[in-house]
């Protein structure tokens, strides 16, 4: 995704582009995730504008391409503890964005399918979601119709010089600017150009049900989201760490719950996180229990049967106040990774700010 949404915007910037790809379609994080449009939680900075910029592209790129499924659904983060209610109400940037905070009353109000135990919940207007495993094609046909996009799927760059890479067929391709978007693949190549690069891989383990029957009008997360992202950091998240530790399994495999429902009815929920490798490579049972047992409670009923589970892979900075790793390797050469979590979320503003430090084209 991170790579499509660059080539939008270069070819916004009176670029033509040949956007080269390793797999015949994606097959990493950019498919591999929730398609999740996420405002939620973003720490204030750079995260937080970061996010909000994006959100408003998304809503651009949606309604030039409807099939990218972009819908301005909004969030619920449910709170179901006490303790997990203090920590949003220690918040004191709500408004900026475009957060509020509802009893359990308003929230069965604004989502009827919760039927579930909890006390209030987060209110998030500007979160939104796309479908990530159809995004990328119905972008790709999108930038086809100018008539100065290729696209080369089933390629490998193997050797990259100021104006030029070559692939793995032995083909030369000449440009300007020469952009990296290489996801969680850290070795080879992008060892040779930057053999200490400041990003680390993380694996999670997701999964869809069949349809649930009924809309789900938001996206779904739990207070386990309150431990994992930044803006909640504070006095009294220490007091709810304290106080009501998470369970083993989930505090085991860096677990929080969130939930989104495909545009075929069907629910994709996780996650889990691990950082340290080699990652397994199998997927674990026990995560995946836990939260079809914390899902049920929430919605108060019976879970749909779950028909796909998968792991995936993606790239982080290193360092926790940046939001992407961005550098010139070799002169016309930029090498973007490591969004984490949020590459789904910031591609836009990613890709924007990226054209933005290149400059138009000559």
């Amino acid at each position: 995704m991170l790579g499509t949404m660059h080539a939008l915007r270069a070819l916004e910037n009176g670029h033509d582009v040949v956007q080269i790809e390793r797999e015949p379609e994606a097959r990493g994080a950019s498919v591999r995730n929730f398609g999740l449009v996420w405002v939620s939680g973003r720490e204030p900075g750079e995260d937080l504008d970061l996010a909000l910029r994006a959100r408003e592209a998304w809503e651009r790129i949606g309604a030039d391409v409807p099939d990218v499924g972009f819908r301005p659904n909004g969030s619920l983060t449910l709170l179901r503890t006490d303790a997990e209610v203090a920590v949003a109400e220690g918040m004191t940037d709500l408004s900026a964005r475009g957060t509020k905070l509802l009893d359990a009353a308003e929230t069965r109000a604004l989502n009827p399918v919760l039927r579930g135990d909890f006390k209030a919940a987060l209110w998030c207007e500007r979160d939104g979601a796309v479908e990530p495993r159809t995004a990328q094609p119905a972008l790709r046909a999108h930038l086809a119709k100018t008539g100065r996009y290729t696209w080369l799927p089933g390629r490998e760059i193997r050797e990259v010089g100021e104006g030029w890479v070559r692939d793995d067929r032995g083909e030369r391709h000449e440009g300007d600017v020469t952009i990296l978007c290489t996801g969680a693949a850290l070795s080879g190549l992008v060892r040779e150009l930057r053999p200490e690069l400041p990003v680390r891989r993380v694996r999670l383990q997701m999964m869809q049900t069949e349809p649930l029957g009924e809309t789900l009008p938001t996206s779904i997360a739990d207070g386990d989201s309150l431990r994992y992202y930044p803006a909640y950091r504070g006095a009294a998240l220490d007091e709810l760490n304290r106080a009501e530790p998470q369970p083993p399994v989930a505090a085991e495999n860096g677990m929080q719950l969130l939930m989104v429902q495909r545009l075929d009815g069907g629910l994709t929920i996780g996650d889990t996180h691990e950082y340290a490798e080699p990652f397994s490579f199998d997927v674990r049972e026990a995560p995946y229990d836990h939260l079809v047992q914390r899902v049920g409670e929430l919605l108060g009923r019976p879970v749909p049967r779950v028909v796909r589970r998968w792991a995936g892979v993606y790239a982080q900075t290193a360092d926790s106040s940046r939001v992407v790793h961005r550098e010139e390797v070799l002169p016309g050469v930029w090498l973007v990774t490591g969004p984490g979590g949020r590459g789904m979320t910031g591609s836009p503003a990613i890709a924007e700010d990226t054209l933005r430090e290149i400059g138009p084209a000559a």
